[in-house]
């Protein structure tokens, strides 16, 4: 242990306000509660992705890809549980509306469906009879269709998946269930990765996470396809998955080092709020709990957990 250990090596108490949630915003005061603290709750993994809650059992399931498995944490017992593995290298997990686990799969490149039964249903393996790069990151839109990143994070070496050539460019996809029918949505990103819709699904938010330079862009809703691509943040910590309250609100996981990995909120004119600081860099997270006011956040080899006052959108 450090002569000066953190929060996180040490079992002392925190002061409230925690002070690793930094209001910059004044809107961002009403969205947190002065007497909560972000919370460990689950450690000992080689890099977590995909948070998705179920409250009809309590638990959160995520994903651990280097480990290839699906895991479950129950809110209750704060017990961990494998769920599956092997499991494709699973990434990015929401559920549909009718409460199936979708998940992106970078080691078997393919977007699978869970059936309440247990079964696992392949809904997308290839576009035009090429195989996909590899599902990365999925949402659900209230029609029922699954939009989905592709952006080939396990074929680009055999820690998260299995080395392989690029056969086709990285794009976003929305698949309509009941036909099958994949359509590109997104195809002028270099490598599109967390995605959410506002809650009036007026507005697409998808994140860009290239060699270079990282944004996060809005697009504008326009006979069901997304349209007016621009900026809607960037900066020194770049996010990863996205997720967005009732409000509006974009909640981001970030990256960039110390001082910025965790959670960065935007309002919806695009101003940074808001940070929840982490020891880890975050790669994604969601809202649940009864009320859908705990944030979840999976964050390399931990998962970490905050009660807030914002209620997260249903479909993420």
């Amino acid at each position: 242990m450090s002569p000066n250990p953190s929060r996180w090596e040490s079992s002392a108490p925190i002061r409230y306000p925690d002070p690793d949630i930094v209001v910059l915003d004044p809107r961002f005061r009403s969205l947190v509660v002065a007497m909560a603290a972000i919370e460990r709750i689950a450690t000992g993994f080689r890099f977590t992705e995909g948070p998705a809650y179920y409250g009809d059992g309590r638990y959160l399931l995520f994903s651990d890809i280097p480990n290839d498995a699906l895991l479950r944490w129950d809110e209750i017992t704060g017990a961990v549980a494998t769920l599956r593995h092997p499991a494709g290298h699973p990434d990015g997990n929401t559920r549909d509306r009718q409460g199936r686990l979708i998940t992106c799969e970078l080691g078997s490149r393919t977007l699978t469906r869970t059936e309440h039964d247990g079964t696992v249903t392949v809904l997308a393996a290839s576009f035009q009879g090429t195989r996909l790069t590899g599902p990365n990151d999925v949402i659900v839109k209230s029609d029922g269709t699954i939009w989905f990143s592709d952006n080939g994070a396990g074929i680009r070496g055999n820690y998260l998946g299995d080395k392989a050539p690029k056969e086709m460019p990285y794009r976003v996809y929305r698949l309509e269930p009941a036909t099958g029918e994949l359509t590109i949505v997104i195809g002028d990103m270099e490598r599109p990765n967390g995605l959410a819709f506002s809650p009036d699904e007026t507005r697409l938010y998808v994140v860009d996470t290239p060699d270079g330079p990282k944004t996060t862009r809005v697009y504008d809703m326009v006979d069901g396809k997304p349209a007016n691509g621009r900026l809607f943040f960037d900066g020194k910590g770049y996010a990863d998955g996205i997720r967005v309250d009732t409000q509006g609100n974009v909640w981001a996981a970030l990256s960039g080092g110390e001082g910025e990995d965790g959670v960065g909120v935007f309002a919806p004119d695009g101003t940074l709020i808001g940070r929840i600081l982490l020891p880890e860099r975050c790669a994604n997270l969601c809202f649940g709990g009864r009320k859908r006011n705990r944030l979840f956040m999976t964050a390399s080899q931990s998962v970490y957990a905050l009660y807030v006052e914002a209620i997260g959108v249903a479909g993420g």
